[in-house]
């Protein structure tokens, strides 16, 4: 549940309001819990997009991208080394 503590006002098409609202009432939710989770995976997904395309870039650089394998083998000894202990 979302706290009402703190709230603004943003303009939104009609027919983007008639969709939330179709949203809630189908999900037994709030129109404003709809929106955040709405904003909420809009902002994870933009999140994966820039690590992806980042990964991307990377593996386009040869050595970098061995760089990163390299790296990434050390941290799995180091992981396995602690779960050892």
């Amino acid at each position: 549940m979302l706290s009402t503590a703190s709230t603004t006002t943003i303009r939104v098409s009609t027919a983007d309001r008639d969709i939330v609202q179709e949203l809630a009432t189908a999900l037994g939710r709030t129109q404003q819990e709809v929106v955040h989770e709405a904003v909420e995976r809009f902002r994870r997904n933009q999140l994966l997009q820039a690590m992806n395309a980042g990964f991307v870039r990377l593996r386009a650089t040869p050595g970098a991208w061995e760089g990163e394998r390299t790296e990434r083998a050390d941290w799995d000894i180091t992981l396995e080394e602690t779960a050892a202990e």
